[in-house]
């Protein structure tokens, strides 16, 4: 299958917010809950967060996949590319969804680094 700049420029931005959305953000801490626990502990008058994984191999391998931006990334652009190549109409507008909050993520971050 052919895929254009613009098609692979928004799958490159969807994986980059759906392998946050899965490895970092709160709202899907209901997902890494059963197999991470984050564990703060104050070190110098600093907070420092440790993971901890839960269980033994298969949850712990989920727990140490979901805490690793790098290997979630990996699958996340696996199932993209194939639900894109194999349900592209039902695959485009959670890619479009996902590359615009992507870009808006950027922009807020960029804004914030200025302001700083």
């Amino acid at each position: 299958m052919n895929i254009t700049w613009l098609e692979l420029t928004f799958l490159a931005l969807a994986h980059f917010r759906l392998t946050r959305l899965l490895v970092f953000d709160r709202i899907t801490e209901f997902i890494r809950r059963p197999f991470i626990e984050e564990v703060e502990e104050e070190e110098d008058g600093e907070v420092v967060t440790y993971i901890k994984f839960k269980g033994n191999g298969l949850r712990r391998w989920i727990g140490e996949l979901l805490s690793c931006y790098w290997c979630t990334g990996v699958w996340c652009a696996f199932f993209l590319y194939g639900a894109w190549v194999y349900w592209p109409v039902g695959t485009e507008p959670l890619v479009i969804i996902l590359a615009i909050a992507a870009i808006g993520a950027i922009i807020e971050s960029v804004i914030q680094k200025l302001i700083e």
